[in-house]
């Protein structure tokens, strides 16, 4: 097989790939949502619908993670490089912002109780920003 045979091959499963993850995202996205505005807006606060949908997205959320893994380990190294960087900036800034955030809480620092998603939009932006720049520096 010749070299723009192969890049096409790899471009080709890359693309498979990436879309297989954003489907299996949006599904967990969209199981997460019915999770938590189900017992509120649907099924009024029945505990067996509720676990349900919570068990739905944990399954949905498993495939997800499937997904993520089968994407990463079809990038380049380059690219693989970029992708671990950009995870442990974000787990190294979840980790240390996010018990911070809690202790702030704890010690009633601040008037609002910590909530997860605010650490989810701390950790979903430092990753953004650390794959922008680590794909800006590969490029």
């Amino acid at each position: 097989m010749n070299s723009s045979a192969r890049s096409s091959n790899w471009q080709t499963r890359n693309k498979k790939n990436t879309r297989n993850l954003a489907i299996w995202t949006l599904a967990w996205v969209l199981t997460m949502a019915l999770a938590t505005l189900g017992p509120q807006l649907i099924w009024q606060d029945d505990t067996l619908y509720s676990v349900l949908a919570i068990l739905l997205n944990i399954l949905i959320g498993i495939g997800m993670i499937y997904a993520n893994a089968r994407h990463l380990t079809g990038l380049d190294e380059m690219q693989q490089r970029v992708q671990l960087q950009s995870m442990g900036i974000t787990l190294g800034v979840g980790m240390v912002l996010g018990f911070a955030y809690s202790n702030l809480d704890i010690a009633n620092v601040i008037a609002t109780d910590a909530e997860i998603s605010h650490l989810m939009m701390l950790m979903a932006i430092t990753y953004m920003i650390s794959l922008f720049i680590g794909l800006k520096r590969l490029s």
